[in-house]
């Protein structure tokens, strides 16, 4: 599991300069984890570890969603990804290298694609914008508005002493503290013209791809209703995205001007949504929770779904394989079923079983890298050594498309060495603890299959790169 996230450097510390290290601090903050938020989320709560859920199915999805998009805004989707993150909040935003990340709060919460489509629409504009590389070179600008108005305001306190003027000394004073909250505005500021430019720009990418702007409109609704209150007593200049209620009119009246306005999702469409709702609450939620989102009275495929996964989920294996398979006969090419099949059996110890629906899973997704890798965990698990070798394509094939995968990596090392292929089983170690940050330890595995390979070989020059590997300098 990685997460990714940006720290920007403070620079050196002085002791005069206190409140610009401050400043720099929480500057660093909004930075944080990419920090352009679809949502106004405190800094602080940016700053949480993230929990990455990895799903083939979900990320399908919102692939489809979003590439239509990316090509509208000239990015390449081979060069984007969507990550998500476990987290309750209504969130999404962007981060370095293309990536785009939504929470599942989000994707629970919106009752239809055209609401995410919406959310992605906001994001890939500040994708396309260059957002996150011109906030930081903002970051600087305003900290050196900071480090200037203190310095200054350092030298009227000293004036002051030097001349007895207490007034010369106070107005310095107060002038310290000035610098931070200037510098601050002017940040802040600058983030919400971003937010105003991601705004129209997605109107552009919707208009597009032939989509209406509704679903954008009805989460901005969401917004403004939540903030109507706390936004009648906060300084609209010390946000960093503008008035929802001022951004909310912007975008109706723009919105309002569309072809597109009254264009629908299609059925099969909102039925792929209603089955990642169903899923993602089936796999994060309580039962009691999943149970009210969807109830057995309900008689649908989502709910089919939702009920199976709870059923797996809770120890109820024989009741939760009657019901994938109920889920099987209604839709037999739907992978993502076998997958779920394969998963549950593998999970509770039935790995021999859990071949059969993987390998048809992987059979109707051929792309899909994740279950590739689940397949060849379930190969290995069996304990034969006559499967070791499919075991290994599988796992090989699925790090292709997967290539930060570490459980992969490891599953292929454990392969690796049942078959006496010490080296190559070190050189799959180093490369899945590498992945997970281990790095002094990937080195270390990365020197031992440099001294069990020939020199020069695909082997010892992949070891080679992780022993010359230098992590980014991430020190504040």
């Amino acid at each position: 599991m990685n997460s990714s996230r940006i720290e920007m450097p403070l620079g050196p510390r002085h002791p005069r300069l206190r409140p610009v290290a401050r400043l720099a601090q929480r500057l660093s903050a909004l930075a944080m984890a990419g920090a352009l938020a679809f949502a106004a989320a405190p800094a602080e709560a940016q700053q949480r570890p993230m929990k990455i859920i990895r799903d083939a199915e979900i990320e399908r999805l919102l692939m489809d969603y979003a590439q239509p998009l990316f090509r509208a805004a000239g990015i390449g989707s081979s060069g984007a990804e969507i990550i998500i993150i476990q987290d309750n909040s209504f969130n999404a935003f962007v981060a370095s290298g293309n990536r785009m990340f939504i929470n599942t709060g989000a994707l629970l919460e919106a009752q239809t694609p055209n609401e995410i489509i919406g959310v992605i629409a906001h994001e890939t504009g500040h994708l396309a914008g260059g957002h996150l590389q011109n906030l930081r070179n903002e970051m600087a600008r305003a900290q050196a508005i900071g480090a200037i108005a203190s310095i200054l305001s350092a030298g009227a306190v000293v004036a002051g002493a030097a001349t007895g003027t207490a007034d010369l000394g106070r107005g310095g004073a107060a002038a310290m503290t000035l610098g931070p909250s200037v510098a601050m505005r002017s940040l802040l500021s600058y983030r919400r013209a971003q937010e105003i430019a991601a705004d129209r720009a997605a109107l552009t990418y919707l208009n597009a791809t032939g989509q209406s702007a509704k679903g954008m409109i009805t989460t901005f609704r969401k917004f403004a209703d939540q903030a109507l209150f706390a936004s009648q007593y906060v300084d609209p200049y010390v946000q960093s995205h503008p008035m929802p209620r001022e951004r909310l009119a912007q975008l109706e009246a723009a919105a309002a001007k569309s072809s597109h306005w009254e264009a629908t999702d299609p059925a099969s469409l909102q039925l792929r949504h209603d089955m990642m709702r169903a899923k993602i609450s089936a796999f994060t939620e309580s039962p009691g929770r999943v149970a009210r989102r969807f109830p057995s009275s309900q008689k649908t495929l989502p709910t089919a779904y939702a009920n199976a996964i709870l059923a797996y989920r809770t120890g109820g294996l024989r009741s939760a394989i009657g019901q994938i398979d109920g889920l099987i006969r209604s839709d037999p090419r739907n992978p993502y079923f076998h997958e779920l099949k394969g998963q549950a059996l593998l999970e509770s110890g039935k790995a021999a079983e859990a071949i059969g629906p993987l390998r048809q899973a992987q059979s109707l997704a051929p792309n899909a890298g994740l279950i590739r890798i689940l397949l060849g965990h379930a190969l290995l698990e069996t304990g034969r050594n006559d499967l070791l070798d499919e075991a290994i394509g599988n796992l090989r094939a699925g790090l292709t498309s997967e290539p930060l995968a570490s459980l992969g990596y490891r599953h292929l090392a454990n392969a690796y060495a049942r078959q006496g292929r010490i080296g190559e089983a070190e050189l799959a170690t180093a490369r899945g603890l590498l992945i997970e940050g281990q790095v002094e330890a990937a080195k270390s595995y990365a020197r031992r299959v440099q001294g069990k390979v020939k020199r020069g070989s695909p082997e010892w020059v992949q070891a080679d790169d992780i022993i010359s590997y230098q992590a980014p300098d991430t020190d504040s």
